[in-house]
């Protein structure tokens, strides 16, 4: 058995980077808890492969029941099981969702923030904390990005963020506090939200080579992003909550692709022709666009040495080959090729 080394808290443990990141943490030697919401139905396929039962003396992964906008409960868990790291990753996280859902994405996203902020001030304690920030508050400001850069949020989901990372800064400024916002650019990977365009692409991919569906409905594909591949961005969250002294950090590829890019490189892989299958549906479309986002990693990589390692190429590829096998098809094989290659002896489950 492990030593346990910290004790870490991570809210929105059962999404993607959550669960990376838990794997992550385990692996170091954490003990870990997770903040779930109370439901009628389980939700926590993503870390099903590492959750052990409580009752187990080596159990080392834990979850709660808790809500973002409940004060009472967040200070309870917090009280009760002391950790010395908190990874704030929970919201409501789509950003298409956020026009339909705006006052529920700031209650959450926004003000979920203040509450875990406030109940670490209360606890006196040294906890330090990272919050989850998001390229998309940088918006229609033009690219590349970095920590000096204005934002500019088009979105319930991008203003809602940009609260919480200038309250993350506020504590920290006013209380001392070790808060740091982790402004993460997209990254994806098999574990990706079946909703969110990427994996929106790869599953569609799948369902068309099945015979399943003839076609896959997009919206915006002029949109540019820099994608990258999520464990490793958990890693650099990690690495933020390590430094001699809270600050900020911008983390990403330095790469724009478009989503017919993606499109384009995702079906070809496939061996299929994206413009026979894809349809445009203007409901896709979100009131007010994001254009461009760029990264500029530098301050990242001269304070802690992080670079990207998994390319978008193959960033494609290992999620093609992750759905195909999903629906139940052979995979093509080089995204697993690329895995087996870049990181041999990763820490974290094949998907």
């Amino acid at each position: 058995m492990i030593p346990i080394s910290k004790t870490a808290l991570i809210t929105g443990i059962t999404g993607q980077d959550g669960s990376y990141l838990a794997e992550l943490l385990l692996h170091k030697g954490y003990e870990v808890h997770g903040l779930i919401r109370r439901s009628s139905t389980f939700n926590t396929s993503r870390i099903d492969h590492i959750y052990t039962d409580p009752h187990d003396p080596e159990a080392r992964l834990f979850l709660h029941y808790g809500d973002l906008s409940d004060c009472e409960q967040i200070s309870n868990i917090i009280y009760n099981i002391k950790p010395e790291e908190i990874y704030h990753l929970g919201a409501q996280s789509h950003v298409r969702v956020s026009f339909d859902t705006p006052e529920y994405t700031g209650n959450v996203t926004g003000l979920g923030t203040t509450r875990l902020l406030e109940t670490i001030r209360k606890s006196g304690t040294g906890i330090r904390f990272y919050q989850a920030s998001s390229s998309e508050m940088f918006g229609a400001t033009p690219p590349p990005q970095s920590e000096g850069t204005s934002f500019w949020p088009r979105s319930p989901y991008a203003c809602a963020k940009v609260y919480a990372y200038y309250m993350a800064r506020n504590y920290r400024d006013g209380y001392g506090m070790f808060a740091c916002n982790g402004i993460l650019f997209n990254h994806e990977s098999p574990r990706r939200g079946e909703t969110f365009v990427t994996r929106k692409v790869t599953r569609g991919i799948a369902s068309i080579a099945s015979r399943k569906e003839k076609y896959l409905y997009m919206g915006n594909l002029d949109a540019r992003r820099d994608w990258g591949y999520s464990p490793e961005y958990v890693e650099a969250m990690w690495q933020i909550l390590q430094q001699e002294k809270p600050d900020d950090y911008v983390i990403g590829t330095g790469e724009s692709h478009s989503v017919q890019e993606f499109l384009e490189e995702a079906f070809t892989y496939a061996g299929l022709d994206w413009e026979e299958h894809v349809r445009i549906d203007p409901k896709y479309f979100r009131p007010t666009e994001v254009e461009s986002l760029i990264a500029d990693g530098t301050k990242a990589e001269q304070t802690f040495g992080w670079k990207p390692k998994v390319t978008f190429r193959d960033l494609v590829r290992i999620m093609v080959d992750s759905d195909f096998r999903a629906a139940g098809l052979e995979p093509i094989g080089e995204g697993d090729e690329a895995l087996d290659r870049i990181y041999p002896d990763r820490w974290w489950k094949a998907d």
